[in-house]
């Protein structure tokens, strides 16, 4: 067991590495466009934070079969030696396409996914796969790495943005850090098969994938890995962009998010073990419905009508005063309508600025419509509403709920992969790869899609009902097939507990 422990120490640490470079551009590209090197709206923006997930997404399912076959040990290691070649030309790019086409190149950095939860589960036994599968999923700790430490490195290279050409040396680094890490690699680890692979054709290998189980579970990925990679790089300019921080500052919140999601996976794995993966799926996906759809209201400061005063009778106004409106009918006495006054700011200054404001604050008033003298008749407008909204959106508020959806994302992780070598314990490699597939065609269909949104809606929170959506699909369609699966395996307590069967009167004769 020292040998699987060091493997999967190894395999953690080189995962990490590929994850950080897998998440360069999310915090290049932001960087690059603040500091008006390129022109690039949110679209294009979108596409290139996207496109090296989507190499990375696309070929893990080939990486797999291939770690299935010959070992994760030459695999890995000479992925690593391979992805810093295009990550090496990056810092020579000049145009949209050239980093478009560098960006299809190093985004095999997020194959490393699937090669190394391959040649981790050939190293434990069943009952311990959680756990190992969950420590190994931790070096998506990676994007934090990116996230807080780039934007950093990024001012230290173009002296606060004053020479801008010193991006430059930024992929150098990444592509140095995995030609290193690819050599000590392959230099301490050992190969090892899951029995009886090797002679497997590729029909053999691909069978898994006609269950419908694998492609649920895609799904569940999507959301929780694919929107884990849209968020570690699209909240670096979300915190520019909608909350006016600096790169550097929106890197370390953006860290908020992706490095509890990566550290936390190891614990999602063993309360997969403990408790169960649905169960657990059930917790993650619930909390995740409910924080997304309280990060769907944006910050805003708006004015609306509000209720109003209508005359209660036809009749002349003959007073209009800063409190009251008084109105003479031809049949009756005068009458005195009390209408609401503006008192004050709904918000000052200083509390917007400086206060954490978590709820909205409301304030209505009535403004009047009409003048002394004037006829009106039954129903006429007297004094119009006017209802003022402020809601914060407070940036530490937003962090923490943030926080929340980053940690479940991690715990639903591991929870996801629980179920693999449980349903699929000889094709790991080739289902993990599938549903790895998915899970990063999220991380490259999300952000391409929340540009869209952006420019549709003109609302950066646009990104949070598009999650919340997924969240609900998964959960929807996770629970009916867990309630078919009850129905068809313990029909009577299914039956019991959707109180479709009388109980039993009476006792024993």
């Amino acid at each position: 067991m020292r040998t699987a422990w060091w493997i999967l120490a190894v395999n953690t640490f080189a995962f990490t590495i590929c994850f950080a470079a897998w998440m360069m551009y999310g915090v290049l590209v932001t960087f690059l466009v603040n500091n008006g090197a390129y022109d690039w709206g949110p679209k294009e923006i979108g596409w290139l934070i996207g496109i090296p997930v989507l190499t990375g997404a696309v070929f893990r399912l080939p990486l797999g079969i291939a770690t299935d076959k010959w070992g994760g040990r030459i695999v890995h290691g000479l992925l690593l030696l391979a992805c810093a070649v295009p990550l090496f030309l990056t810092s020579y790019c000049n145009s949209y396409w050239q980093f478009f086409a560098a960006g299809l190149g190093f985004g095999f950095c997020g194959t490393s996914f699937a090669v190394g939860i391959a040649y981790t589960s050939v190293w434990f036994p069943q009952n311990q796969q959680g756990t190992a599968l969950g420590i190994f999923g931790a070096g998506n700790a990676g994007a934090a790495i990116t996230s807080f430490g780039a934007p950093t490195v990024l001012n230290w290279l173009t002296s606060n943005g004053t020479n801008i050409e010193g991006w430059r040396t930024l992929p150098k680094i990444y592509a140095a850090t995995l030609l290193v890490t690819g050599i000590l690699f392959l230099l301490t680890t050992k190969t090892r098969l899951a029995p009886g692979s090797a002679g497997k054709s590729l029909a053999q290998r691909l069978e898994p994938l006609r269950h419908m189980r694998v492609w649920r579970f895609g799904l569940y990925y999507f959301f929780v890995f694919g929107g884990f990679v849209a968020l570690a790089q699209w909240l670096v300019p979300y915190y520019v962009n909608a909350y006016s921080t600096t790169v550097v500052l929106a890197g370390m919140l953006a860290a908020v998010n992706s490095l509890p999601s990566g550290v936390i996976r190891a614990f999602g794995g063993w309360l997969s073990d403990k408790f169960g993966a649905r169960t657990v799926m059930y917790w993650v996906l619930g909390t995740s419905l409910i924080c997304c759809l309280l990060l769907i209201v944006p910050q805003m400061d708006i004015r609306s009508p509000g209720s109003g005063i209508m005359a209660k009778a036809a009749g002349t106004v003959v007073e209009v005063t800063d409190s009251e409106i008084v109105v003479e009918s031809a049949k009756g006495a005068p009458r005195s309508y009390t209408f609401r006054q503006k008192t004050g700011e709904l918000v000052s200054e200083q509390e917007r600025s400086s206060q954490v404001l978590v709820l909205p604050r409301q304030m209505s008033w009535q403004e009047p419509v009409v003048e002394a003298g004037q006829e009106v008749a039954n129903k006429e407008l007297l004094a119009r509403g006017v209802t003022e909204i402020f809601f914060q959106a407070n940036i530490w508020v937003f962090t923490g709920l943030s926080l929340i959806i980053g940690a479940v994302m991690g715990i639903g992780k591991a929870a996801v992969y629980k179920h693999i070598p449980d349903y699929f314990p000889n094709d790991v490699g080739v289902v993990g790869g599938i549903v790895g597939v998915l899970g990063g065609l999220g991380g490259f269909v999300c952000p391409v899609i929340f540009g869209y949104l952006l420019e549709a809606t003109g609302l950066w929170t646009s990104c949070w009902m598009f999650f919340a959506v997924v969240v609900l699909v998964c959960l929807v369609w996770m629970h009916f097939v867990i309630q078919k699966m009850l129905k068809a395996e313990a029909p009577e307590l299914s039956r019991r507990m959707e109180g479709t069967q009388a109980p039993v009167m009476g006792g024993s004769r």
